[in-house]
């Protein structure tokens, strides 16, 4: 796990959460409209939306989709509990996003452009240099696969179910 306390937009955010947790079930209507956001109220993960008007849309297996608008704040907790993250608004859509991240979200937030490749890189060596006994830590996928190649280039993540990618 790493700390991250970065400044993003509210849609790479909404994106990190569809990614990490309900990619493969979200209807195609929602994942395009901007204004509809997951939340989970149980165990073990949660994602919390703090908003002046929402309104529940529909409910698919864990995950309730939500119209919000005038967002303030969300709360996210992985599955695992290796991720905390916070965004909180700065002004407008904008705001800033901070906590705890496994190499997972890294790369979940990598992909929805809330952190660049060359943030998480920066974070990783800066991870390693922490890591005692000289071991070193490689981002991966929740298969355990490095999330880079050999050549360093990032890797696609795969289209996997969603508990695979509940991370």
């Amino acid at each position: 796990m790493v700390e991250i306390d970065v400044t993003c937009n509210l849609e790479s955010f909404r994106r990190f959460l569809i990614n990490s947790t309900c990619r493969s079930f979200v209807p195609e209507s929602y994942m395009r409209d901007p204004e509809v956001f997951p939340e989970k109220e149980e165990e073990p993960g949660s994602i919390y939306i703090e908003a002046a008007d929402k309104v529940t849309l529909k409910k698919i297996r864990d995950i309730t989709f939500i119209n919000a608008k005038d967002i303030l704040g969300i709360i996210y907790t992985s599955k695992s509990g290796n991720t905390r993250l916070k965004w909180r608004e700065l002004r407008g859509r904008m705001g800033r996003v901070n906590g705890d991240a496994s190499t997972n979200s890294l790369v979940n937030l990598s992909m929805a452009r809330v952190i660049t490749p060359e943030y998480v890189e920066e974070l990783m060596a800066n991870s390693a240099q922490e890591t005692p006994a000289g071991e070193t830590v490689e981002p991966q996928d929740e298969a355990g696969v490095e999330a880079h190649d050999a050549a360093g280039v990032e890797a696609q993540p795969a289209n996997l179910p969603s508990e695979a990618q509940g991370e």
